[in-house]
């Protein structure tokens, strides 16, 4: 197979978020042994994206970083915020106009929730989609979610790069750093650069086209009184049900006085980031999702 879009350089990202420490820690192991992530048809980069929050232990310093890449803000001078103006450092050396423009933004996450092993694509991009059908060829634990509809391939880190996805892997608390899943993360890691170099020389070995994709419908505050508070929790039932059936009448949420909110619909879903912890401000329980097998 002749490659398309040849790739000739890739950035791994952590710590995009400060207090994820799955992806902050791998950043800090690559850079320090860089020989583990070269390979020999591209060059590989790494970007430790918000120090000051990691340092901090926070999210984040003013803003969630990864909802600054709006391309109005990244070319508004008059913004001043510490997120806003590394926003725009990052796009001044990774954008496609910038220093060291990238093929391939590969950036990595860890939820609160029962996310497993997850790949986040934020479009329906080919070369997106069959790399996620490669991962998941690969390991079939690996779910793939389609945040196309929610608008986040707008204003994310890796919507910089002409290809990226999110590696998102959970439950790990925040400001905490999981044997397991760093390793499993590191894992999948190598897998992708592994392809990418298989695909620069069109080597690419045939495996099944089809792809389970949990595409987003939308998402689901908690129940509030008027004054925006919370009145009620996710039920026992759901939690860490992530990527399972919710069905019409199925418990949602349990008020504090023992009441139960089932889901009122009149068909399944898949709700996907059930209770993650960074959401609450974000107004966010879970997010719900329709299953797909697609033909890529």
């Amino acid at each position: 197979m002749k490659p398309k879009n040849k790739l000739n350089r890739v950035l791994i990202v952590g710590g995009t978020h400060g207090n994820e420490f799955t992806g902050a820690y791998l950043i800090k192991k690559f850079e320090q042994f860089p020989e583990q992530i070269h390979r020999s048809s591209f060059q590989t980069l790494t970007l430790f994206a918000n120090p000051q929050a990691f340092t901090a232990g926070r999210r984040y310093i003013n803003k969630d970083l990864n909802r600054c890449f709006l391309r109005q803000n990244l070319e508004d001078s008059t913004l001043s915020g510490y997120e806003d103006l590394l926003a725009q450092e990052i796009d001044h050396l990774f954008g496609q106009n910038g220093k060291n423009p990238v093929d391939f933004i590969l950036d990595l996450h860890s939820t609160t929730a029962n996310m497993g092993l997850t790949i986040i694509v934020d479009n329906d991009n080919p070369f997106n989609l069959q790399l996620a059908a490669y991962l998941s060829y690969v390991n079939p634990s690996v779910k793939v979610y389609s945040s196309a509809n929610s608008g986040r391939g707008d204003n994310s880190l890796r919507s910089l790069g002409r290809f990226g996805i999110c590696i998102e892997v959970g439950s790990v608390p925040q400001g905490v750093l999981n044997a397991d899943f760093f390793l499993k993360t590191e894992a999948i890691i190598h897998t992708v650069l592994d392809y990418f170099e298989l695909y620069n020389q069109g080597k690419v070995p045939l495996f099944s086209n089809t792809l389970i994709l949990y595409k987003y419908i939308e998402a689901i505050d908690y129940p509030r009184n008027k004054d925006g508070e919370i009145q009620a929790m996710i039920h026992p039932q759901l939690q860490f049900k992530d990527y399972e059936p919710l069905n019409p009448g199925d418990p949602m949420f349990l008020t504090f006085d023992g009441q139960i909110i089932p889901y009122e619909a009149n068909s399944t879903t898949y709700p996907v980031f059930i209770n993650e912890a960074a959401y609450y401000e974000k107004g966010i329980a879970m997010c719900l999702t329709q299953k797909h097998q697609i033909i890529i």
